[in-house]
């Protein structure tokens, strides 16, 4: 019977707990839209060189869609990291709601940024 009791209160405790953050910060999602991704310029222009196969659109909850095709993603914190579909593994710092940067596979930035075009309240 103690043990009953013992494991009773043990899954109750779990139940009454509050969920907790995953490592690296609190769960979220990406703004809607499409998001437009491009490499720095050179000195002599301030524009930025379009790169379409990298640009995505977020079409709602951690879903997003690309010209070969939609998977998910997982948003922690700062931390963006494509789950499934083909753009699998990659991984996003945001910078802003509107601006993320593309991480290497040892999670330094490079030099593809991606911006969310559209209005501000999507």
């Amino acid at each position: 019977m103690k043990t009953i009791l013992t494991a009773s209160l043990g899954a109750a405790a779990l139940v009454s707990a509050p969920a907790m953050a995953v490592s690296g910060g609190k769960l979220g999602t990406l703004a809607r839209g499409v998001y437009v991704c491009e490499l720095p310029g050179d000195a002599a222009s301030s524009r930025g060189v379009n790169v379409p196969e990298a640009s995505f659109q977020v079409t709602n909850a951690s879903t997003y869609w690309s010209e070969k095709g939609s998977g998910t993603y997982l948003r922690t914190g700062d931390n963006v990291v494509i789950t499934s579909g083909p753009k699998k593994g990659e991984r996003y710092d945001v910078q802003s709601e509107r601006f993320l940067r593309k991480l290497d596979k040892d999670g330094n930035e490079t030099g593809l940024r991606c911006i969310k075009l559209g209005s501000t309240r999507d």
